[in-house]
């Protein structure tokens, strides 16, 4: 059977659709084009408004072709029962909750008789990133019942996997010859809360580095107020572990962080990242920032901005607020239109884009160790490298490298840097 897949959304959803294909595995064969294919399978997104359309917009795309297509993921698993009336095309809709029978799933549609003695599982899946890298996924759903964030109603209740489980799984990966290990969860800083009844991400993070081989770890979604010393001693500590800090603040003022329901205040944040800032010299700080939100006043984005300009954040991305059903938000007065919402994003990002590119800059000169070759650019004739300092979401950007030589994927070289511009460096081959 030919196989077209298409996963929508956060790296998240990208590892559930490993698991679905390890689950399928045995009996299809992938397929680059949907013409080929005798089943597409959509994993859908449907965090805010334009993810749920962009989602409708690709089922809707891909239904002409003479193949069976399943939906699954958060779209349906938030609007369960609603969406069969609304999109006929589709042959079956799978919610999150039902991935366990997915492999049933599928054979009923096709009407066929799989042998299919995989479950979906994260030991099970199919990675389908380049084999230097990994996202592992630690825990699924969420604790926080931030006021804009409909998450908690999709996802549901964190649960955490057990410390073996993932060993176990990153062990395999370092086996297969990963460099990056990606850790992501909806809140990674509360993983094992549910299981150990207590924080336990430094005591996986403890286990993770026994593991033998050449190999980093990112850890991505950190929430401010729970970041700890003990976390940022052991980070600072352990050569196995990037200096990368990925921490969604969603904004600095403590009037608006109390009405969007999180725990950390405008003190809360200073302190932190200052500390972050002053243990490592080599830090990368990313955050994500909502405007718009209720009861934000035009002085709140002024003390907004001046908070990014003073922390100087690597890397930024922002949000103008979607109203979500079902969350606390809509209980508020939601009277900023957005013609304001989007002109308070077009300020924050052109702060953004200078700071960024301030940074870049300081960097021209410099010699940069561990860069690893992702792609390369046959317009450019230039290689496509990341670094620790490069998450791989295609939100941060990457090093443009130049070489005498042939490079191969995955090969880590160093870079001097000769040239940049907001999100990129240019640079040489350093032998």
């Amino acid at each position: 059977m030919n196989l077209y897949m298409v996963s929508l959304g956060c790296a998240k959803n990208k590892v559930d659709s490993e698991m679905i294909l390890g689950a399928i595995y045995d009996e299809v064969t992938l397929v680059e084009d949907p013409e080929d294919a005798d089943l597409i399978i959509v994993n859908t997104c449907a965090f805010i408004e334009p993810a749920r359309k962009e989602a409708i917009d690709t089922i809707l795309g891909l239904s002409d072709y003479d193949a069976k297509l399943i939906v699954c993921g958060c779209l349906p698993q938030r609007y369960k029962g609603q969406l069969e009336s609304l999109l006929p095309e589709v042959d079956r809709f799978v919610s999150i909750d039902e991935y366990g029978d997915i492999a049933k799933i599928v054979e009923s549609v096709l009407n066929s008789s799989f042998k299919l003695a995989k479950s979906f599982d994260p030991l099970n899946k199919i990675n389908t990133e380049p084999n230097y890298m990994r996202y592992v996924k630690i825990s699924e759903g969420c604790m926080n019942r931030c006021a804009f964030c409909a998450i908690p109603l999709i996802r549901g209740k964190l649960v955490s996997r057990p410390i073996e489980n993932i060993v176990e799984e990153v062990k395999k990966a370092v086996a297969e010859g990963a460099y990056e290990i990606n850790l992501i969860s909806q809140d990674t800083t509360k993983y094992g809360y549910d299981l150990y009844k207590k924080l336990a991400l430094v005591d996986l993070l403890k286990e993770l580095v026994k593991i033998e081989g050449d190999f980093k770890i990112r850890l991505l979604y950190l929430y401010p107020e729970i970041v700890t010393d003990e976390l940022l001693d052991f980070i600072k500590n352990e050569p196995k572990m990037m200096h990368y800090f990925d921490i969604p603040m969603q904004h600095s003022e403590t009037k608006i962080l109390k009405k969007m329901f999180r725990r950390s205040d405008k003190e809360i944040l200073t302190t932190l990242f200052h500390k972050i800032r002053a243990m490592f010299s080599d830090a990368i700080l990313r955050t994500t920032i909502i405007v718009g939100f209720p009861y934000e006043e035009e002085s709140d984005v002024d003390a907004l901005i001046d908070f990014v300009k003073e922390v100087k954040f690597d890397r930024l991305g922002a949000f103008t607020f979607s109203l979500e059903e079902g969350t606390k938000a809509c209980d508020y007065p939601n009277v900023i239109t957005e013609a304001t919402k989007n002109a308070r994003y077009e300020r924050l990002m052109s702060v953004q884009s200078e700071i960024a590119l301030e940074n870049n800059k300081s960097k021209i000169g410099t010699v940069l160790d561990d860069c690893f070759i992702i792609n390369y650019d046959e317009e450019s004739y230039l290689y496509v490298a990341r670094s620790y300092a490069y998450a791989p979401d295609e939100v941060d950007g990457c090093i443009y490298i130049a070489s005498p030589r042939e490079l191969t994927l995955g090969e880590r070289v160093k870079v001097k840097v000769l040239d940049c511009d907001e999100y990129t460096l240019t640079g040489e081959l350093v032998e």
